[in-house]
């Protein structure tokens, strides 16, 4: 449902508000989102959902490399019930576009399996239950595109969870032999995590970062929940329950997410300092670090 034109400067030109197309297709008119900045490289003509998009690869040279204008440096725990908690203690609740639509898309689908399969009205049908999937996925990335500009344009230094998406969603059904258990639990934890798009938004945060010349690092997740951050003593009884955080050693209580995005921002500063940087990959081993609030 795509194709990208590599040559532009051979097959095509912008004229104002319209684009020439080769292969005898000529001008076609498009409505301008934003000014093209820079030379055009490829352009690329795609359709979703019934709607057509044409979109631009430009390149242009930056005269100097961009400096963050804030210096301060925030962690973030990325969860379900709250899809962001910062280490200064601020919580972002999760729009759940899919949840919020999945009754209306499940009647959708059950209209769909009564009708001849590839038959006009089980085509029109198809094109209900693709818009509605295009409206949610519009949702759930407008959102995001909201908070990660929010995040990135305050904070020069963003710590997150390098999290597996892709193994955290993994069926529990098992194979025939093998038969999974829990497996309607797991199939909602899954959804639910889908749900929240961590992985785009953690993409979106990286490319913002750089645009904006500030850093994100990435750092193993393992051990941040059940880290206290006042003295580091790390104990499975430490989090007591889902928001619940009280340290065996020292007594430390505080909010379970607060508690593990204060972790990450630790874990953040040792990666950046041991490392002197967050290009080689993540260590299995992070060492401890003071809380800074402010990036050298």
């Amino acid at each position: 449902d795509s194709i990208r034109l590599v040559q532009f400067d051979k097959y095509c030109r912008v004229e104002g508000n319209r684009i020439k197309l080769p292969n005898g297709i000529g001008l076609v008119k498009f409505r301008k989102s934003q000014d093209i900045i820079g030379v055009i490289k490829n352009v690329t003509i795609s359709k979703k959902s019934g709607h057509w998009y044409v979109s631009f690869g430009t390149e242009r040279e930056l005269a100097e490399k961009p400096v963050h204008p804030s210096k301060t440096a925030i962690g973030l725990d990325l969860g379900i019930t709250k899809l962001l908690t910062t280490s200064n203690g601020e919580t972002l609740k999760p729009k759940n576009s899919f949840k919020a639509n999945q009754v209306k898309l499940a009647k959708l689908q059950r209209q769909l399996s009564k009708k001849v399969t590839f038959s006009e009205n089980w085509k029109k049908q198809n094109r209900k239950i693709q818009k509605l999937h295009h409206h949610i996925a519009n949702i759930r990335h407008d959102y995001l595109h909201k908070i990660t500009t929010s995040i990135s344009k305050n904070h020069a230094m963003i710590a997150c969870e390098d999290l597996k998406v892709a193994n955290m969603s993994r069926s529990a059904s098992g194979s025939m032999e093998n038969k999974g258990r829990q497996v309607k639990a797991k199939s909602g934890l899954n959804r639910a995590i889908l749900d929240q798009g961590w992985g785009m938004m953690v993409n979106m945060l990286e490319y913002k970062q750089q645009w904006q010349g500030g850093l994100l690092i990435k750092v193993n997740p393992r051990y941040t929940s059940q880290t206290c951050s006042n003295c580091q003593h790390i104990a499975k009884e430490n989090r007591q329950t889902q928001a619940k955080f009280e340290c065996v050693k020292c007594g430390h209580k505080a909010n379970a997410d607060i508690n593990a995005a204060k972790n990450i921002l630790s874990a953040g500063h040792a990666v950046l300092s041991a490392e002197g940087g967050c290009n080689k990959g993540r260590p299995m081993k992070q060492k401890t670090s003071d809380i800074r609030e402010k990036v050298a």
